[in-house]
């Protein structure tokens, strides 16, 4: 039971030691250039109407879903 214990107290400290690596290399970064202008042909707007739909799509499927499986008891 205490190795359980300590081996997921070692995970817990490896994921906060590597989560802390990850931040200290964001933090020495050199700042990049800037962005180019964006494209004018419309791609960026089909994109978000895109990623609007593809979000529309997961909130149906979790509202759904549960109303499915809750259907299957009766």
């Amino acid at each position: 039971m205490a190795a359980s214990g300590l081996c997921s107290t070692a995970l817990v400290g490896v994921v906060l030691a590597f989560f802390a690596l990850a931040f200290a290399s964001i933090a020495q970064a050199e700042s990049s250039a800037p962005a180019p202008a964006p494209a004018s042909d419309g791609t960026s707007i089909d994109q978000g109407i895109a990623y609007v739909l593809m979000l529309l799509a997961l909130v149906l499927t979790y509202l759904i879903h549960p109303l499915d499986a809750y259907s299957s008891y009766f």
